[in-house]
């Protein structure tokens, strides 16, 4: 996962957003656990936009399991991203209260993130 990200790297939709600083795989219940923050932080005002999605399998053998068996069958799914993706996006409330949700949803990231402003 060299280099940078090129695309998805703008703010696209909302007002503020939350950017990657590292190369990482972002599963499924990572960017869910981080969107119900968001979403809970908020209380039904604004709205919110992932854009990201886990669209790699990552599989894993059974546990004792002899060599030649195949291949294991799926276990999670990731997202695959580079820095200065744009992970989440905010729009339609204040911006202390942008970035205290996105603060929120940033610590459940497994990786450095930054509080952008569209401007």
């Amino acid at each position: 996962m060299k280099g940078i990200s090129y695309r998805g790297n703008r703010i696209c939709f909302g007002r503020y957003a939350l950017q990657e600083l590292e190369p990482a795989w972002i599963t499924s219940r990572q960017i869910e656990v981080g969107r119900r923050a968001m979403t809970r932080n908020v209380r039904r005002g604004g709205k919110i936009w992932v854009c990201i999605f886990p669209d790699k399998p990552v599989t894993v053998r059974p546990t004792e399991t002899r060599m030649g068996s195949g291949k294991g069958s799926p276990e999670y799914w990731v997202a695959v991203v580079k820095p200065s993706r744009i992970l989440y996006e905010m729009s339609g409330v204040a911006e202390n209260i942008a970035r205290k949700a996105i603060s929120i949803a940033a610590s459940k990231m497994p990786i450095k993130t930054q509080f952008i402003i569209s401007g």
